[in-house]
């Protein structure tokens, strides 16, 4: 199950469980649209997958299978290698 992390690993921006916003790669790295889009250029920095739209969790599927609360967030914001 996807842990529909809460921010983006960038800029820390929000990204809450139904945020059209979000793109994961296949590890579930997680970025804003402008950050992945305008910086990674659809790239991973972690991994160099492909970043895609998260699916959205419906809420009536929330209680029981809630999303993540941990953060992961690089203070010095994200940067491809290649």
């Amino acid at each position: 199950m996807l842990e529909l992390r809460p921010g983006c690993e960038c800029c820390d921006k929000d990204l809450p469980p139904d945020s059209v916003e979000a793109r994961i790669c296949s590890f579930e790295c997680t970025f804003c649209v402008a950050c992945a889009d305008n910086i990674l250029k659809g790239r991973c920095p972690n991994c160099e997958g492909e970043l895609v739209t998260r699916p959205r969790r419906p809420i009536s599927k929330l209680a029981n299978n809630p999303a993540s609360t941990q953060r992961v967030h690089k203070p010095g914001g994200c940067v491809m290698t290649a």
